[in-house]
């Protein structure tokens, strides 16, 4: 067995959307000849609630260090845990490096910063590395624009440190490869040294088997004879322009939609504020609050999530009017073994998830300037939705198509990369 060192900042009992991208691949790798090491930060440090049902799932003989991080200060001043752990994970890295003989050492970001890890190793000991695009780095944000704005400052730091975190890089990989294509276009000496590889998140069937497992029951609403929608995780800040124009269409078409209830879980501005509506502004301002649309902004534990897919009529996914964005919840939609309805970038890669296992219907779009299309398309696709949906059954659905996006086949394609660049 080969040994690799992930650095993770988070990890279960963490409850945000990324950790599940580390929690699968160290928990497929050893099939594939590869023993992870997971290097996280203690959990009295995470400013989300922590999650124990999540931390069930870990395979009991997994080797997890810890490392504490500076607390969050009042004002909030610095919130990247990368940044507040960077050099206690940057010490006890090199510390396991050199004693457990580690192959490689792979890094997923965000967050960010620590990729900076990654050049100190190999500087230091020679070990190779390689890092993870979990989101893109060097990013244009809402404001990024406005000159010494926050978001200015940030992006004007990335262009700076992204060059500096891959020079020595051995492996790039991303969810699609449109999370990686600014890394190989701002350094094009990497296209002769550097492996690089696209795995989307994988889907882990053995997750919703836990739900029964454990006896979870939903709390945020219950079945109440209408078709309930769940749209579960974060809102992308170029997702809520194609959410208008589906808010606007519902208006339009309120009849259509009397018996119809969304809800929205875990799109607050922050993950543990239960008044952090992102929503519910823009379902008031087309009249659905609380008739059509339901809003629980503070992030609830990963397996909470799929007890509510569980007792959901269908499912809502929402992409981003960036091509490369493709939502991980696809896969644990396709897994919920509900109706889909969707509303995608047309290169997202999730598109052709849906469209070839035959789970749901998709409304696709052409990034900012054909995001009119939706409200022009809206309600057509929503009558489609609603006769796939009278004759849908989960047995139905084409599994075979979903196998390459399991968790287990896509960790055998991150070996395969691994096997490469450590070669």
């Amino acid at each position: 067995m080969k040994k690799i060192l992930i650095i993770s900042p988070h990890y279960p009992p963490s409850n945000l959307a990324a950790v599940h991208r580390s929690r699968l691949f160290a928990q497929h790798l050893p099939a594939f000849g590869w023993e992870p090491v997971l290097l996280t930060v203690h959990e009295k440090y995470y400013e989300e609630h922590p999650d124990w049902n999540l931390h069930k799932l870990l395979p009991r003989d997994q080797q997890i260090v810890k490392v504490n991080a500076w607390p969050v200060t009042r004002p909030r001043l610095i919130g990247d845990i990368g940044l507040r752990a960077f050099f206690q994970l940057r010490k006890m890295a090199l510390e396991i490096v050199r004693k457990q003989r580690i192959d490689f050492v792979y890094i997923p970001i965000p967050s960010f910063y620590v990729s900076l890890i990654g050049p100190y190793l190999h500087r230091k000991t020679g070990v190779k590395y390689g890092v993870d695009y979990i989101d893109p780095w060097v990013h244009v944000f809402p404001g990024s624009e406005k000159m010494f704005s926050r978001h200015w400052f940030s992006t004007q730091l990335a262009k700076w440190l992204e060059p500096m975190a891959v020079k020595n890089a051995s492996l790039i990989t991303g969810v699609a490869e449109g999370y990686y294509k600014g890394v190989q276009d701002r350094n094009p000496g990497l296209l002769q040294n550097c492996v690089f590889g696209a795995m989307p998140y994988g889907g882990e069937e053995a997750d919703h088997a836990a739900v029964k497992q454990l006896g979870l029951k939903p709390y945020l609403f219950q079945s109440n004879g209408k078709l309930q929608l769940v749209y579960a995780g974060a809102m992308l800040p170029k997702a809520y322009e194609p959410l208008r124009q589906i808010f606007h269409a519902i208006a339009a078409g309120r009849d259509s939609f009397d018996n119809v209830e969304f809800h929205f879980i875990g799109t607050g501005k922050t993950p543990n504020d239960p008044e952090g509506y992102n929503i519910r502004p823009l379902a008031e301002e087309f009249g659905l609050w609380k008739s059509i649309v339901f809003e629980y902004p503070a992030r609830v534990p990963y397996l909470d999530v799929l007890v509510h897919l569980e007792v959901a009529g269908a499912v809502f996914i929402l992409g981003s009017t960036e091509p490369h964005y493709t939502p991980s919840k696809t896969y644990q939609g396709v897994l919920s073994g509900k109706p889909i309805i969707a509303v995608l970038h047309e290169a997202s890669t999730a598109v052709q998830v849906l469209q070839q296992s035959g789970a749901g219907v998709v409304l696709p779009f052409n990034g900012e300037e054909g995001v009119r299309v939706i409200a022009e398309q809206w309600l057509s696709t929503w009558q489609r939705f609603l006769q796939f949906k009278d004759r849908f059954t989960p047995d139905r659905v084409d599994h075979s198509s979903l196998q390459p996006y399991s968790a287990y086949a896509v960790t055998r394609k991150l070996a395969e990369v691994l096997t490469s660049a450590a070669g």
